[in-house]
């Protein structure tokens, strides 16, 4: 047994530290929810809504009906329909997933499941997609995070699609997490040994007619799973399929150099890709302890400039979600627990469209904050304190811009030019740590 003084001199290394502190974070954020919940019930509340998803899975099935999969790794790929019961909005706020606090729940005030039905042929999955294809043609495809379990899965996916308000059809690809967050090293194998699977569902996708555009919304260490199997993709068929449209990256467990790497591997006909980033993930800075110490994609400081110019240069779209408060103590989650966010996912970004800071409420506070703020520190400051989200896009910077010269003063004037507008150091210089060079 270790004598005190062996203990303390451990605790006061940093890394330590850190990383201790970072699992009873991670072990304070995860506990809680009721386990076996997808057990159906008989039937649901009247004013519920109900959301029915095309399950894909790489795990391992499980005796007990109440879970169907387990965390181990499945020998095929296995198709699910889960349709699961949303509480009427009077009884919920956007973002929240409410777990019954026992069985059965209760379907006025709880998340439930509708039904559970396995598939067994290619037929019976063409037969859910024509139940519940889009007017649109658009597919949104989900691929979960570390620590993860099946249900987990499915309820975070069902919240998703019900608060963005999408139309596009809901597809879950889920694989094997054993839901644990002792089991960092068993998750990231887990989706290496998954990666050939998504990109078959992606190319099986692909070849349905009716499909006209896929968006991949990944999260975490799913990013992962998800890069690494359009990279696959891009390899082995010269290049990624046009109807893989966009690809959402939300809180990337992605080393930063690997990611460069994986881009330049897709080749220049690749999706267009949006990254959701928060310099206060405290999970992703656990990640990068015990990575190497190598800067996670979803935790990088978009004022950077060496991280600016290699992302504008890839064209790539990051959304600095640091300014917003959510209920998840880990700060991991806030693409799905952020009204704002999830609004935004489901009324522009699944469907590619643009997105300028006045979509995301700066617009509109903008000048009132100015206004207020002018004495002390020019309008340029008031609009760096009041912007939500900050977007790192060169359309959204010239909108902001633009907008602060009507107080007669551009931003540069404050300062602030290296940050949000004008000419940004390095932009238009080969920048090889982040993106490709031509």
């Amino acid at each position: 047994m270790q004598s005190w003084n062996e203990a303390q001199k451990r605790w006061s290394n940093p890394v330590v530290r850190v990383i201790a502190v970072s699992l009873l974070l991670f072990i304070a954020g995860c506990a809680g929810p009721l386990q076996g919940v997808l057990v159906p019930i008989a039937e649901t509340d009247p004013d519920a809504t109900e959301v029915s998803i095309l399950v894909a899975t790489t795990r391992a099935p499980s005796d007990n009906p109440g879970l169907l999969y387990s965390g181990e790794r499945g020998a095929q790929i296995d198709f699910n329909d889960l349709v699961v019961s949303i509480p009427p909005d009077r009884n919920r706020t956007i973002g929240e997933i409410q777990w019954p606090k026992k069985m059965p729940p209760d379907p006025a005030r709880d998340f439930a499941t509708i039904s559970a039905q396995q598939f067994h042929s290619v037929d019976e999955v063409k037969a859910w997609y024509q139940r519940n294809k889009s007017a649109s043609g658009r597919v949104l495809l989900f691929v979960h995070g570390f620590n993860t379990r099946y249900e987990d899965a499915v309820y975070r996916f069902a919240q998703i699609a019900h608060d963005s308000n999408t139309d596009a059809t809901p597809v879950l690809f889920t694989w094997p997490s054993r839901g644990s967050v002792f089991d960092y090293g068993y998750d990231k194998e887990s989706t290496n040994y998954s990666r050939s699977a998504l990109e078959m569902l992606l190319t099986g996708a692909v070849a349905v007619p009716e499909i006209k555009e896929i968006t991949v919304l990944a999260h975490s260490m799913g990013t992962w799973l998800t890069v690494e199997s359009l990279r696959q993709m891009a390899i082995r068929n010269g290049s990624i399929p046009s109807k893989i449209a966009n690809v959402i990256l939300a809180s990337p467990d992605l080393d930063v150099d690997v990611f460069r790497q994986q881009i330049i591997d897709m080749g220049p006909n690749r999706p267009k890709i949006t990254v959701f980033v928060s310099k206060d993930d405290r999970a992703l800075t656990l990640s990068r302890r015990i990575s190497g110490n190598i800067d996670r994609l979803g935790q990088i400081d978009i004022n950077n400039p060496e991280y600016r110019a290699g992302l504008e240069a890839g064209g790539i779209t990051v959304f600095d979600l640091s300014a917003l408060k959510v209920r998840d103590g880990l700060n991991h989650s806030k693409f799905a627990e952020s009204p704002e966010v999830v609004r935004l996912l489901g009324q522009r970004l699944i469907d590619g469209q643009e997105v300028t800071n006045q979509d995301v409420s700066l617009g509109t506070q903008l000048g009132a904050s100015a206004m207020s703020l002018s004495n002390t520190f020019g309008s340029a400051a008031g609009a760096a304190v009041t912007a939500p989200i900050a977007i790192l896009d060169p359309k959204s910077r010239d909108a902001l811009n633009a907008q602060t010269r009507r107080f007669g003063q551009g931003i540069g004037a404050a300062g602030l030019t290296p940050n949000l507008s004008g000419t940004l150091p390095g932009a238009n210089e080969c920048n090889p740590r982040v993106s490709s060079c031509p």
